[in-house]
């Protein structure tokens, strides 16, 4: 996104094609061939456009994040792959161009800072005072699956939407609320027979049920021995007329649209459905699947999305990543005509100019878009003090005012880990108090420390104007992240941080803590005295942890929140306290 290019596309390839010189690109153009890039660019800019839906699904006025951004695309991924050199020349001519933030929906993992091109490219970003948004990746729920870790940019985590689609009413007046995709408009089916049959409700052969696949609506048994997700394979296949599945799979419901006429519902509601459709005073049982309807305010949301990656992160794991959650689970956004976006049945496909797509992919340019727009209105600040606006204020609660949970740890609340300060609030970001703000010399000052040679640390700067004279591990980041060993059963660790005043004027702050489980966190000053704006004031933090497990992967966390008088603002960081052998 940049303040003056209005809309303007390039193309880098060279690196691909040297590294195959055989190869024929087959869209040597900037067109986008997989509806990736027409997704996240329409997100984080995209115009108003009324009546916009996925098939009669999330039907409404569609718009990106910053609709009065200009956009600037730079297509760096082919058919024929992607490679280092050709994402590293297209985020440096995003900067020679003027861009004021650059959204990447992508990474590199397993690569330390100074092989991976997003990190010296968002490096000289960085330098310039361009934020470089970056994807967490989808690799969850497993820790320390992140990529994009990078100390000098923002990391994305992918949460749920409080949206579902489609419903199912029994005979008995019974409404239930569940979740399908089943893209054929116009599609009815309305009072059919509601069938709950032990030889078949297993759904998982085809035989059988092409014996009753058209008699009515089938009710598939929730299995540990039947994958959900095979269920509903089983089901396309014998071509069903309708079917309930049984589930609160995340895989399914966050990653899957669904081929046949049917719907999935909450466990907790099964038992009502087999229950009615059993009674033997029900004479013919029915009931009606209800498509094309979209319900909001679902609860509890947002939800971390079970594939996000988590941290730490493998490439320097003592600055908390990912940063911050967004939506990223069934957002609807364009797409390109040119291939399917839904499939009914095996062999019916469907084009449109919009999808529903789920990914960190997705979440990142929600993100993007809110710097641009807090950009817009702070220019002087730097890509550091958005970043921490953007922490500073997130909401680590759901819609019910309870902790965000995890998908990928069902009945469990979400760590920093996985959703980084929590979601996202743009109207908090663009007041958010107090900022932590860095350097370029001070991200090296921490490449320093971890002991990078210089031949390394100028892969990533690209620059001799910095030096080593001050290598610290403490970078001035607002959260905060300790390590335990798996041979030690307690640590101490130290950290100072120093906030700047970008409120109205004179303020004073005092600071509340809550515990992570097994520590004990001090903070010295208590309280924080701002005379007037843009004043510094530097704290410490000292976290005192025993290990009160022998278990692997205990994760506890907590934060530290500075709260002003009369609580105007309240500025909190995360606290997490890990296993370093993750």
């Amino acid at each position: 996104m940049t303040s003056w290019l209005n809309f303007f596309t390039r193309y880098f390839n060279k690196g691909v094609i040297a590294a195959k010189p055989n190869v024929t690109i087959s869209m040597n153009s900037p067109r986008d061939t997989k509806g990736h890039g027409s997704h996240t660019s329409s997100t984080v800019g995209g115009n108003y456009v009324n009546n916009v839906s996925f098939f009669g699904y999330a039907k409404g006025v569609a718009i990106g994040i910053a609709p009065r951004a200009r956009l600037a695309m730079y297509k760096v991924i082919w058919e024929e792959g992607h490679q280092a050199s050709d994402v590293l020349a297209g985020m440096d001519h995003a900067i020679a161009d003027g861009v004021d933030v650059i959204s990447i929906s992508m990474g590199f993992n397993s690569v330390p800072l100074y092989e991976d091109p997003v990190a010296i490219a968002s490096f000289a970003a960085m330098e310039k005072g361009v934020l470089v948004s970056s994807s967490a990746g989808n690799e969850g729920p497993k820790l320390g699956t992140l990529h994009n870790g990078i100390p000098w940019a923002l990391t994305v985590a992918a949460g749920t939407i409080d949206r579902t689609f489609e419903s199912l009413v029994l005979g008995n007046g019974q409404t239930i609320i569940g979740w399908a995709l089943f893209p054929a408009e116009n599609t009815i089916l309305e009072n059919y027979p509601l069938i709950y049959n032990k030889t078949i409700s297993a759904c998982n052969s085809v035989e059988l049920l092409s014996q009753v696949a058209g008699k009515g609506i089938i009710i598939c048994d929730a299995l540990e021995s039947v994958s959900v997700l095979n269920q509903t394979r089983f089901i396309t296949l014998a071509s069903v007329i309708g079917a309930v599945f049984i589930s609160d799979d995340p895989k399914l419901i966050e990653l899957r649209h669904l081929h046949s006429p049917s719907i999935v519902i909450s466990p907790k509601d099964g038992p009502s459905v087999i229950k009615y459709a059993k009674n033997a005073k029900n004479n013919n049982p029915f009931a009606s699947i209800k498509f094309q309807q979209t319900f909001v305010g679902i609860k509890p949301a947002p939800a971390a999305a079970f594939y996000t990656s988590r941290g730490p992160s493998p490439s320097y794991p003592g600055v908390l990543k990912p940063d911050i959650m967004a939506p990223g689970t069934n957002v609807l956004a364009a797409f390109i005509p040119k291939i399917p976006s839904a499939i009914i049945g095996t062999n019916v496909f469907l084009w449109s100019n919009y999808n529903l797509l789920s990914g960190t992919s997705m979440a990142c340019p929600h993100a993007s878009g809110v710097a641009a727009l807090l950009k817009a209105t702070h220019q002087d600040w730097s890509p550091a003090a958005i970043r921490s606006a953007l922490i500073t204020t997130a909401n680590p609660l759901d819609n019910t005012q309870n902790p965000i949970r995890d998908n990928g740890k069902p009945f469990q609340h979400a760590s920093p880990l996985a959703i980084g300060a929590g979601q996202i609030d743009p109207n908090g970001a663009t007041d958010p108090g107090l900022i932590y703000d860095a350097t370029p010399q001070d991200y090296v000052n921490l490449l320093c420390a971890l002991g990078y040679t210089q031949k390394q640390i100028l892969t990533i700067t690209r620059s001799r104007s910095y030096n080593c004279a001050n290598p610290s591990l403490d970078l001035n980041y607002p959260s905060f992240i300790a390590f335990y060993g798996n041979k030690t059963m307690s640590v101490v660790q130290k950290f100072e941080r120093t906030v700047t005043n970008v409120g109205n004027g004179a303020a004073t702050y005092r600071v509340k803590v809550t515990n992570p489980k097994g520590s004990v966190v001090t903070v010295s000053p208590e309280t924080l005295e701002f005379g007037f704006k843009n004043e510094k004031k530097s704290y410490t933090v000292v976290i005192k942890y025993k290990r009160f497990s022998k278990r692997e992967e205990d994760v506890s966390f907590g934060d530290i929140v500075w709260v002003e008088d009369g609580a105007a603002h309240t500025v909190r960081s995360p606290i997490v306290v890990a296993p370093n052998f993750l």
